[in-house]
Protein backbone atom coordinates (compact mmCIF):
# COMPACT_ATOMS: atom_id res chain seq x y z
CA UNK A 1 0.00 0.00 0.00
CA UNK A 2 1.32 3.29 -0.73
CA UNK A 3 1.68 6.50 0.86
CA UNK A 4 1.16 9.46 -1.47
CA UNK A 5 3.11 12.21 -0.70
CA UNK A 6 1.73 15.77 -0.87
CA UNK A 7 4.30 18.04 0.66
CA UNK A 8 7.29 17.95 1.83
CA UNK A 9 10.09 20.17 2.78
CA UNK A 10 13.33 19.74 5.35
CA UNK A 11 10.76 20.06 8.46
CA UNK A 12 7.16 18.26 7.54
CA UNK A 13 6.34 15.71 5.24
CA UNK A 14 2.25 15.91 4.66
CA UNK A 15 0.95 12.59 3.16
CA UNK A 16 -2.81 10.94 2.01
CA UNK A 17 -2.80 8.18 4.50
CA UNK A 18 -5.22 5.52 3.04
CA UNK A 19 -8.57 4.28 4.77
CA UNK A 20 -7.99 1.48 7.13
CA UNK A 21 -4.50 2.24 8.18
CA UNK A 22 -3.75 3.33 11.91
CA UNK A 23 -1.55 6.50 12.11
CA UNK A 24 0.08 5.14 15.15
CA UNK A 25 0.61 1.29 16.58
CA UNK A 26 -2.15 -0.04 18.96
CA UNK A 27 -1.39 -2.57 20.96
CA UNK A 28 -0.71 -6.38 20.06
CA UNK A 29 1.78 -7.74 17.56
CA UNK A 30 -0.98 -7.29 14.69
CA UNK A 31 -1.60 -3.62 15.38
CA UNK A 32 2.23 -2.94 14.62
CA UNK A 33 1.54 -2.31 11.00
CA UNK A 34 0.57 1.66 11.02
CA UNK A 35 1.49 4.73 9.04
CA UNK A 36 4.17 6.42 11.11
CA UNK A 37 6.21 2.86 11.07
CA UNK A 38 5.93 2.99 7.55
CA UNK A 39 7.11 6.64 7.05
CA UNK A 40 10.25 5.24 9.41
CA UNK A 41 11.90 3.06 6.86
CA UNK A 42 12.45 6.42 5.02
CA UNK A 43 12.31 8.95 7.77
CA UNK A 44 13.57 7.27 10.98
CA UNK A 45 13.10 11.00 13.30
CA UNK A 46 10.02 11.28 11.58
CA UNK A 47 6.80 12.44 15.06
CA UNK A 48 3.29 12.23 14.52
CA UNK A 49 2.04 16.01 14.63
CA UNK A 50 -1.40 14.68 14.67
CA UNK A 51 -4.41 11.88 13.88
CA UNK A 52 -6.38 10.33 11.86
CA UNK A 53 -9.51 7.59 12.58
CA UNK A 54 -7.81 4.42 11.35
CA UNK A 55 -10.98 3.92 9.14
CA UNK A 56 -10.68 7.76 7.92
CA UNK A 57 -8.75 8.29 5.06
CA UNK A 58 -6.82 11.80 4.02
CA UNK A 59 -4.05 14.13 4.94
CA UNK A 60 -1.63 13.79 7.65
CA UNK A 61 1.48 16.07 8.74
CA UNK A 62 4.63 14.05 9.79
CA UNK A 63 7.45 16.08 11.48
CA UNK A 64 10.96 15.72 10.71
CA UNK A 65 12.24 16.58 14.03
CA UNK A 66 11.49 17.65 17.19
CA UNK A 67 11.76 21.30 16.71
CA UNK A 68 8.93 20.67 13.78
CA UNK A 69 6.98 18.53 16.16
CA UNK A 70 6.90 21.16 19.24
CA UNK A 71 6.28 23.98 16.64
CA UNK A 72 3.02 22.34 15.15
CA UNK A 73 2.38 21.34 18.24
CA UNK A 74 1.79 24.96 19.25
CA UNK A 75 0.21 25.52 16.10
CA UNK A 76 -3.06 22.61 16.94
CA UNK A 77 -3.14 23.94 20.39
CA UNK A 78 -3.87 27.47 18.84
CA UNK A 79 -6.40 26.32 16.51
CA UNK A 80 -4.31 28.19 13.71
CA UNK A 81 -4.27 24.53 11.36
CA UNK A 82 -7.54 24.80 9.28
CA UNK A 83 -9.03 21.43 8.47
CA UNK A 84 -11.88 20.00 5.88
CA UNK A 85 -13.19 17.05 4.92
CA UNK A 86 -15.71 15.28 2.60
CA UNK A 87 -18.37 13.16 4.03
CA UNK A 88 -21.20 11.41 2.39
CA UNK A 89 -24.17 10.77 5.17
CA UNK A 90 -27.39 9.38 4.83
CA UNK A 91 -30.29 11.11 4.05
CA UNK A 92 -31.14 14.14 2.69
CA UNK A 93 -29.13 17.45 4.89
CA UNK A 94 -32.32 19.95 4.56
CA UNK A 95 -30.23 23.12 5.73
CA UNK A 96 -27.50 23.73 2.71
CA UNK A 97 -25.00 25.06 5.62
CA UNK A 98 -24.83 25.02 9.59
CA UNK A 99 -23.12 24.49 12.63
CA UNK A 100 -22.97 21.91 15.33
CA UNK A 101 -22.46 22.66 18.86
CA UNK A 102 -22.60 19.37 21.01
CA UNK A 103 -19.79 18.79 23.95
CA UNK A 104 -18.08 15.13 23.89
CA UNK A 105 -16.73 12.95 26.02
CA UNK A 106 -15.49 9.34 25.79
CA UNK A 107 -18.64 6.56 26.71
CA UNK A 108 -16.48 5.04 28.57
CA UNK A 109 -18.21 1.19 29.07
CA UNK A 110 -18.96 1.39 25.16
CA UNK A 111 -15.05 2.69 24.22
CA UNK A 112 -14.20 3.87 21.74
CA UNK A 113 -17.22 5.86 21.50
CA UNK A 114 -18.04 8.95 22.33
CA UNK A 115 -20.87 10.49 23.45
CA UNK A 116 -22.55 13.76 23.88
CA UNK A 117 -22.58 14.96 27.62
CA UNK A 118 -23.47 18.25 28.56
CA UNK A 119 -22.66 18.49 32.35
CA UNK A 120 -18.89 17.05 31.72
CA UNK A 121 -18.35 16.59 28.04
CA UNK A 122 -15.65 19.04 26.23
CA UNK A 123 -16.70 21.75 23.89
CA UNK A 124 -17.28 20.26 20.11
CA UNK A 125 -18.39 22.56 17.15
CA UNK A 126 -17.98 21.58 13.56
CA UNK A 127 -19.32 23.60 10.47
CA UNK A 128 -21.10 21.57 7.93
CA UNK A 129 -21.83 22.46 3.84
CA UNK A 130 -24.18 20.61 1.36
CA UNK A 131 -22.16 20.21 -2.04
CA UNK A 132 -24.59 17.83 -3.64
CA UNK A 133 -28.07 15.84 -2.69
CA UNK A 134 -28.83 12.69 -4.36
CA UNK A 135 -32.36 12.17 -3.95
CA UNK A 136 -32.48 8.46 -5.33
CA UNK A 137 -29.95 7.31 -3.07
CA UNK A 138 -31.14 9.30 -0.20
CA UNK A 139 -27.56 10.30 0.80
CA UNK A 140 -25.99 13.86 0.68
CA UNK A 141 -22.47 14.88 -0.02
CA UNK A 142 -20.98 17.29 2.33
CA UNK A 143 -17.99 19.44 3.66
CA UNK A 144 -17.35 19.31 6.91
CA UNK A 145 -15.16 21.93 8.62
CA UNK A 146 -14.03 21.20 12.33
CA UNK A 147 -13.40 23.97 14.81
CA UNK A 148 -12.48 21.85 17.67
CA UNK A 149 -10.54 18.20 17.26
CA UNK A 150 -12.28 16.12 19.37
CA UNK A 151 -12.62 12.09 19.00
CA UNK A 152 -14.93 11.00 16.80
CA UNK A 153 -16.42 14.36 16.59
CA UNK A 154 -17.21 14.40 12.92
CA UNK A 155 -19.34 10.97 13.31
CA UNK A 156 -21.17 11.93 16.36
CA UNK A 157 -22.20 15.16 14.95
CA UNK A 158 -23.30 14.05 12.08
CA UNK A 159 -25.34 11.13 13.69
CA UNK A 160 -26.74 13.68 16.29
CA UNK A 161 -28.12 15.45 13.56
CA UNK A 162 -29.81 12.13 12.28
CA UNK A 163 -27.43 12.38 9.53
CA UNK A 164 -24.70 9.15 10.01
CA UNK A 165 -22.13 8.81 7.82
CA UNK A 166 -22.24 6.46 5.32
CA UNK A 167 -20.05 2.83 6.14
CA UNK A 168 -19.26 4.11 9.77
CA UNK A 169 -19.24 0.88 11.85
CA UNK A 170 -19.47 2.27 15.16
CA UNK A 171 -22.28 4.97 15.37
CA UNK A 172 -24.40 4.31 11.82
CA UNK A 173 -27.53 1.82 12.25
CA UNK A 174 -26.67 -1.39 10.06
CA UNK A 175 -28.25 -0.56 6.77
CA UNK A 176 -26.73 2.78 6.40
CA UNK A 177 -23.32 1.28 7.47
CA UNK A 178 -23.81 -1.02 4.63
CA UNK A 179 -24.05 1.41 2.38
CA UNK A 180 -20.57 1.65 2.41
CA UNK A 181 -17.82 -1.27 2.47
CA UNK A 182 -15.46 1.72 3.47
CA UNK A 183 -15.78 4.93 6.55
CA UNK A 184 -16.72 7.70 3.86
CA UNK A 185 -15.00 10.75 5.77
CA UNK A 186 -11.83 11.80 4.24
CA UNK A 187 -9.42 14.47 5.60
CA UNK A 188 -9.26 16.62 2.17
CA UNK A 189 -7.93 20.16 2.87
CA UNK A 190 -5.28 21.66 5.63
CA UNK A 191 -3.86 25.11 5.77
CA UNK A 192 -1.29 26.72 8.08
CA UNK A 193 1.23 28.93 8.25
CA UNK A 194 4.89 27.57 8.21
CA UNK A 195 5.70 27.79 11.87
CA UNK A 196 9.72 27.56 10.93
CA UNK A 197 9.88 30.14 7.64
CA UNK A 198 6.58 31.82 8.04
CA UNK A 199 5.49 30.61 4.75
CA UNK A 200 1.51 29.84 3.87
CA UNK A 201 0.88 26.17 3.12
CA UNK A 202 -2.76 25.07 1.40
CA UNK A 203 -3.00 21.24 0.38
CA UNK A 204 -5.85 19.58 -0.71
CA UNK A 205 -6.52 15.71 -1.86
CA UNK A 206 -9.42 14.86 -3.31
CA UNK A 207 -11.58 12.36 -1.65
CA UNK A 208 -11.90 8.53 -3.28
CA UNK A 209 -15.43 8.08 -3.53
Amino acid sequence: MTIPILYQDDALLIVDKPAELLTVPGRGVDKQDCLINRIKLDEPNARIVHRLDMSTSGIVIIAKHHQAQAAMGQLFERREIHKKYTAVVSGELKALQGEVNLPLISDWPNRPKQKIDYEVGKAAQTHYEVIKHDQKENITRITLTPITGRTHQLRVHMLALGHPILGDNLYAPDAIRDKSERLLLHACAISFIHPLDSTPVNINAAAPF
